[in-house]
């Protein structure tokens, strides 16, 4: 059998092996991506943003086995920060997480973002596609919890869930543009705390004042939902809150679904796009001779200021 053939069985070591060579970047993934994503599409995907220590990967863990007590097969990506000095990531989410790795049901996979802003990695949609190839019904992805600009989860998910908890300050960011208005649902995690009442008045009050996704021209409006999610407790109403947002979007499929699809497939080509486009560049810079240390001597020393390097760059090299 080939690994495409493989993976569209449900085979666990060959979507490892593939995850691996993609996080890798090895140009023979490629080609085996093109023969998957034809086979995608079926899969929910839910994402999950907040703050570090809001209790994302917890939620995860609950609600992958809620959904798995509905016999639905469950993909988590979670996303964990790499250390600006060693390039090194202490994957902590597969620790948190272990009581699945004896479910075949569930398939774990950890990435260190690597330097990429925005709260994934440059390989989690990829990723994604191939979770969906494999036939996970639904797909959890956990950002790496960057802060207010960590938005590139709600341009990939299906549902996105914002995640806080009562006494960080996230109340007061609700009224700035950026990260809180991209959710579809809030979760007050960590409900037991003292503020919690204010934290979900705050954000009742912001949705109240007409904060809305873009895109979502039919006029959902906002859920929150309070979980404790180490007790536990608020999950199936969580669970209710995903479904209900799900059941939203198939049912104004032509002003929803099909958006929230093409919004996906827009971010998918134009980072494919970046990525191809640079490395061509680099490529054409070393065959005409161009040397990146030389170019940054030269802006290091004010030779040259960057605006004008790269324009020059531009105007030279890309044919």
């Amino acid at each position: 059998m080939s690994i495409v053939d493989m993976i569209l069985g449900g085979d666990v070591r060959a979507t490892a092996r593939l995850l691996r060579d993609i996080d890798d970047q090895l140009p023979s993934a490629h080609q085996i991506l093109k023969d998957l994503y034809p086979h995608t599409g079926k899969a929910y995907m839910i994402g999950f943003t907040g703050s570090p220590g809001v209790g994302k990967s917890t939620l995860v863990d609950q609600l992958a086995l809620r959904y798995r007590a509905d016999n639905l097969t469950v993909g988590i990506l979670a996303v964990d920060p790499t250390s600006p000095f060693t390039g090194g990531a202490i994957l902590g989410d597969r620790i948190r997480m272990q009581r699945h790795f004896l479910d075949p049901g569930v398939f774990i996979r950890s990435l260190a973002t690597r330097g990429h802003f925005g709260g994934l990695t440059k390989s989690t949609n990829d990723m994604v596609t191939v979770l969906d190839a494999m036939g996970k019904d639904v797909i959890l992805v956990e950002t790496v919890g960057v802060g207010q600009d960590e938005v590139e989860i709600a341009h990939s998910a299906h549902t996105t869930l914002m995640v806080t908890v009562p006494g960080m300050g996230d109340e007061i960011q609700a009224i700035k543009a950026g990260i809180m208005e991209i959710g579809n649902i809030f979760v007050v995690n960590k409900a037991d705390r003292e503020g919690s009442r204010k934290t979900v008045r705050e954000l009742r009050n912001l949705v109240e004042l007409g904060v809305r996704r873009h895109h979502d021209e039919c006029g959902w409006e906002p859920l929150i939902v309070e979980t404790e999610a180490a007790k536990n407790k608020g999950i199936e109403e969580l669970y209710a809150a995903i479904n209900q947002h799900r059941n939203y979007l198939e049912a104004n499929g032509r002003c929803q679904w099909n958006v929230v699809a093409r919004k996906r497939a827009r971010s998918q080509l134009m980072e494919s796009l970046r990525e191809q486009a640079m490395k061509a560049l680099l490529r054409q810079l070393e065959d005409d001779g161009v040397h990146m240390d030389d170019l940054v001597e030269k802006l290091a020393l004010k030779e040259q200021d960057p605006y004008s390097l790269v324009q020059e760059i531009l105007t030279r090299h890309v044919k």
